[in-house]
């Protein structure tokens, strides 16, 4: 009965493997017919100027005085390119400004943020005035970042941001 169970156990594996061998060169004939049709015509110039981006050099490596012109030069180019951006291309709009940046904390009063409350922002005007308001507001204060956590917003922005919440609590 072993030799039986032996035999019998050699023919399925048998079977199983010349199936998988089989279902492989099926999928490797599939798979050449396939690329042959893929890559048949030209490619797109978009796929193409992509293709090249990607293989671009991520740096570059500069030696001696001829490197060090080189960066220099593209140092002075990154430089001359490279204007500070503002914020929301430059507007004053306090309410647009306060909505995207400041309502953020202002409404809900997180990290102790008077909210536009006429009890909360009053007194901080009865107390501190509004140029100490905005200097707060540039500089940071407490938890506050400086300029609400938005860098790229410039001093007139921060002031309109601060006037609308002003003009809120009157």
């Amino acid at each position: 009965m072993s030799e039986q169970h032996d035999r019998q156990f050699i023919q399925t594996f048998s079977a199983v493997l010349a199936g998988l061998v089989a279902f492989t060169v099926v999928i490797i004939i599939l798979a050449l017919i396939i690329h042959d049709r893929e890559f048949d015509g030209e490619q797109s110039a978009a796929r193409q100027a992509a293709v090249e981006e990607r293989l671009q050099p991520v740096g570059g490596v500069y030696a001696g005085e001829t490197g060090r012109a080189a960066a220099q030069a593209a140092a002075e180019a990154a430089a001359a390119s490279s204007e500070p951006q503002v914020a929301f291309e430059g507007s004053t709009d306090g309410e647009m400004i306060y909505g995207r940046v400041c309502a953020a904390c202002h409404d809900s009063g997180a990290a102790g943020a008077p909210r536009l409350v006429a009890g909360e922002m009053g007194a901080r005007v009865a107390d501190k005035g509004r140029e100490t308001l905005v200097s707060n507001a540039i500089n940071g204060i407490n938890a506050m970042p400086a300029r609400g956590g938005r860098s790229d917003l410039s001093d007139e922005q921060v002031a309109a941001s601060v006037d609308y919440m002003l003009d809120q609590v009157e």
